[in-house]
C-alpha cells in the first residue's frame, strides 16, 4: 500500500513538473495570443481548450494504473482551460482529455469522462464569475481540491460494484487531491507571475517610447547653433548636450537682448529624468523672459529666481551661469548662481573666471545677485559647462576634475569653438574609458573676434 502511494506521488509529480514547465514557457512567450474580446474571444477559448486538452491527454498517458483505474493529473488541463478560456475552453479541454481517457478503458473510464468534462466546464463558469478571486493561489487551491473531491464522488457514484470504487478512492484520495490541487495552484502562480512580467515589459516599452519623445522635445527647446543663428560673424559658437539618461536637467541658451548684446546661458537642474526636464523647460523660459524684459542683469536674475521659487512645489533648484556679451566691444557681464566657473582662453593661456558665486535659483526667494564683468580681447575663447564634465568618473571613481579640464585648453587659441568642445569630450571619454556616467554633460563655447565683421 505504502509503495503504491509513493509510486503514485512520484509519477504524478513528474508529469506535473513537465506540464508546469511547458505552461510557463507558453505563458511567458507570444505563442498564445491574448484574443479575449468580441468574436475573437471564442477563438481564444478554443485555442486554450485544445491546449488544455493536450495537457489532459499527456496526463492520461503518464498516469498510474491501479485496479483498472488510471490515476493522473489529467484534470489540471481542463481546470486551467476553464480558468483562462471560460466555460467553452473548459468544456473543449474536458472533451479532449475525457474522450482520450475513454479510449484507455478500465473500470473508471466512464466516470472519469463525466468528471473531467464537468470539472472543465464548472471551472470555466466559476472563473467567469469570480476570476480575480480564483487568480489568488489559496482560492485556486481550494477550488481545485473541491473539483478533485467532486471527481472522486463521481467515481463512487458511477463505478460498480461500490466496494471496488470505495477501495480505489481510499488508495488514491490523498495523492490525487493533493497533487492536482497543488499543481493547479502552482499554475495560477506561474500565470500571475508571467502576466505581471508581461505587463511590466509593456509598461517599460511605453515608458521608453515616451522618454524618447521627451528627449526629442527637450532638444527642440535648445537653440540650433549654426551660421544662420545667431548670425553675427564676430562670434564663433559651439554647443553640446549629452544626457546621462534619456532626458536630463541640463540646458543652454543663446539669444539676443538687443542688436548688439547676446546672452549665453547654461544651467543644471537638481535631479534627473522627467521632473528635471520639466523644471529645466520652465527655468529656460523664465530666464529668457526676465533677461529680455529687465535691462539690469542682476535684477533680471533676481526676478527669475523669485518666479521659480513661487511655483516650486517640487523644491527643485537650478545652478546657472549667464553672461551678456557686447559683440561690438567684447565687454562680458556675467552672473554665476552656484555654478561651475567659466574658462577664459587668452593667447593660449587658460584660466577660470573665479569670481563671487551667488546662490542657486529656485532655492530661496529674495536672494540678491551681483553682476561681474570681464573685458574680452580679440580671439578670446569662453567655455561654459556643467559639473557633468569635471565630475565625470573613471572605473575607480576618480573625478576628471578642474585641473584636467584646464589643461584641455593649453595652446588651443587657434581652435574653433566646436574644436574646443570636441577636444574636451575626447579627453573626458579617454579618462572615463567607457565607465557609465550618472550626470548630464553640457558645454557652451564661444570665440570673439571683432575683425570678422
Amino acid at each position: 500500500m505504502f509503495s503504491d502511494t509513493s509510486a503514485m506521488f512520484s509519477k504524478m509529480i513528474g508529469t506535473l513538473a513537465v506540464i508546469l514547465v511547458v505552461s510557463a514557457f507558453i505563458g511567458s512567450s507570444d505563442v498564445l495570443p491574448k484574443c479575449t474580446k468580441g468574436e475573437k474571444r471564442y477563438v481564444y477559448s478554443a485555442i486554450v481548450g485544445i491546449l488544455g486538452g493536450v495537457f489532459g491527454i499527456y496526463g492520461n498517458i503518464s498516469g498510474f494504473e491501479l485496479n483498472g483505474a488510471v490515476i493522473s493529473v489529467r484534470d489540471i488541463g481542463p481546470m486551467l482551460a476553464g480558468f483562462t478560456g471560460g466555460p467553452l475552453g473548459g468544456l473543449i479541454a474536458g472533451l479532449f482529455a475525457g474522450l482520450h481517457r475513454m479510449t484507455m478503458g478500465g473500470i473508471t473510464a466512464n466516470a472519469c469522462v463525466v468528471a473531467t468534462i464537468c470539472i472543465g466546464t464548472i471551472c470555466g463558469l466559476v472563473s467567469q464569475r469570480w476570476h480575480e478571486k480564483i487568480a489568488k493561489p489559496y482560492f485556486a487551491l481550494l477550488l481545485s481540491a473541491v473539483m478533485e473531491i467532486f471527481h472522486l464522488t463521481i467515481v463512487l457514484i458511477m463505478v460498480k460494484p461500490f466496494e471496488t470504487a470505495l477501495d480505489i478512492v481510499k488508495q488514491i484520495a490523498v495523492p490525487f487531491v493533493l497533487v492536482n490541487s497543488l499543481g493547479f495552484a502552482l499554475m495560477i502562480i506561474i500565470m500571475a507571475h508571467t502576466e505581471k512580467q508581461r505587463t511590466i515589459a509593456v509598461e517599460r516599452s511605453r515608458l521608453q517610447s515616451e522618454l524618447s519623445v521627451a528627449n526629442v522635445i527637450q532638444h527642440s527647446l535648445l537653440p540650433m547653433i549654426n551660421d544662420d543663428y545667431p548670425g553675427c560673424k564676430e562670434l564663433d559658437i559651439g554647443a553640446s548636450m549629452e544626457a546621462a539618461k534619456e532626458v536630463g536637467g541640463d540646458f543652454y541658451d543663446v539669444f539676443f537682448v538687443d542688436k548688439t548684446h547676446l546672452t549665453f546661458v547654461i544651467g543644471d537642474v537638481s535631479g534627473k529624468g522627467i521632473p528635471a526636464a520639466l523644471f529645466m523647460a520652465s527655468s529656460k523660459i523664465t530666464l529668457q523672459n526676465c533677461i529680455r524684459d529687465i535691462h539690469d542683469l542682476a535684477s533680471a536674475i533676481e526676478a527669475a529666481n523669485n518666479a521659480l521659487c513661487a511655483r516650486n512645489e517640487a523644491e527643485m533648484f537650478v545652478t546657472l551661469w549667464v553672461g551678456v556679451l557686447d559683440i561690438e566691444n567684447g565687454d562680458l557681464k556675467f552672473i554665476s548662481a552656484g555654478h561651475n566657473p567659466a574658462v577664459r582662453l587668452h593667447e593660449n593661456r587658460a584660466e577660470y573666471l573665479k569670481r563671487k558665486n551667488g546662490f542657486v535659483l529656485g532655492g530661496m526667494e529674495g536672494v540678491k545677485y551681483k553682476e561681474q564683468n570681464v573685458q574680452l580681447e580679440k580671439g578670446d575663447i569662453v567655455y561654459i559647462y556643467t559639473d557633468g564634465v569635471t565630475e565625470a568618473e573613471d572605473v575607480d571613481h576618480n573625478l576628471f576634475g578642474d585641473d584636467r579640464l584646464i589643461r584641455c585648453f593649453e595652446n588651443n587659441s587657434h581652435c574653433t569653438s566646436d574644436e574646443i568642445i570636441t577636444k574636451v569630450k575626447t579627453r573626458v571619454n579617454d579618462f572615463v574609458n567607457g565607465h557609465t556616467q550618472f550626470d548630464d554633460m553640457t558645454m557652451l563655447c564661444f570665440k570673439w573676434d571683432p575683425d570678422k565683421k
